[in-house]
């Protein structure tokens, strides 16, 4: 009977050490991280059998200087591409075909307030781009609309920018990224054209959050609350606002490393570590009965 292999996590270690040195949006974060790493590998911390184990002890030390939550080595229990990006994008393939294109749920609701659910993510645009205008054009001739965020985990920020662009009236300069590659700035602005129709920037509208609620979708409620636009309804966001790229090490193992950051334009910073903090603080299972009612009220007065 032959033993098995024992998983070697030196390569694995090394490679991800590069990748933050490259990469990382904070360098200075980086080189802590990097010698961190090389430490913890030194002591045989990473010495176990299986790749899901070393990619939750890794991502545990990968976040223990900054609590930077897209800082990850993550498991996937398929094989993955090896092409940069392929495993993340293969995985948010697979849930855009089975949540209708990202926006499972269109309802409406008493009194007629509309509820628009976008989950499990906000998908590229390319692939999002029909579903989420049919889903906002439907509910576009609503009085009020629930934008429900509460198992949306993110996705794409170009997603975001054409989400709100049905929900204001004007372009709007939304939001600028910072970028560690060339030390450059890209500003993010609603679109001064949407296919369908918008539900515009005066009806009332509230977005529900959840501690789940991740990345993009942050970005979604944050934008809309800093503008003045949206009520957030629901609990305080997961708290993660450094957009990130994958490079895979491993057939089962992908880092995802943050290579920007986000600052409003309103606020002048985001919401990481902190989460967007909601305007009315409730349960998240609560999060729909409250914001119905705030709209039923709203338009009763």
């Amino acid at each position: 009977m032959t033993t098995p292999t024992k998983l070697a996590p030196t390569p694995v270690i090394d490679e991800t050490a590069r990748l933050l040195t490259e990469h990382y949006v904070f360098p200075e974060i980086a080189e802590q991280l990097t010698g961190l790493l090389q430490r913890r590998l030194t002591e045989g911390a990473y010495d176990v059998d299986d790749t899901e184990e070393l990619a939750r002890l890794v991502t545990t030390d990968l976040q223990s200087v900054n609590g930077d939550r897209h800082l990850r080595l993550k498991h996937h229990a398929a094989p993955v591409s090896t092409k940069r990006g392929a495993a993340t994008r293969d995985a948010m393939r697979r849930d855009f075909d089975t949540s209708l294109g990202g926006a499972p749920r269109v309802q409406l609701l008493d009194g007629g307030v509309a509820l628009v659910e976008l989950a499990p993510m906000l998908f590229p645009l390319e692939w999002a781009a029909e579903p989420l205008s049919a889903a906002l054009t439907l509910a576009s001739r609503a009085q009020a609309l629930i934008v429900d965020l509460r198992a949306n985990r993110g996705g794409d920020p170009d997603t975001v920018a054409f989400v709100c662009s049905y929900l204001l009236d004007e372009r709007t300069h939304l939001n600028t990224m910072h970028w560690r590659d060339g030390e450059r700035s890209e500003q993010s602005w609603s679109l001064p054209y949407v296919p369908g129709a918008r539900f515009g920037g005066s009806k009332p509208l509230y977005v529900l959050s959840s501690d789940s609620t991740f990345s993009a979708a942050e970005e979604l409620a944050y934008d809309l609350q800093q503008l003045g636009r949206a009520v957030v309804v629901g609990e305080p966001t997961c708290g993660g606002a450094h957009p990130c790229q994958g490079w895979t090490l491993h057939p089962h193992l992908e880092a995802t490393v943050p290579v920007g950051r986000a600052i409003n334009p309103v606020s002048g910073t985001n919401w990481e570590g902190t989460g967007v903090q909601p305007d009315i603080p409730c349960a998240a299972a609560d999060a729909l009965g409250h914001a119905h009612a705030l709209a039923l009220a709203r338009l009763a007065a």
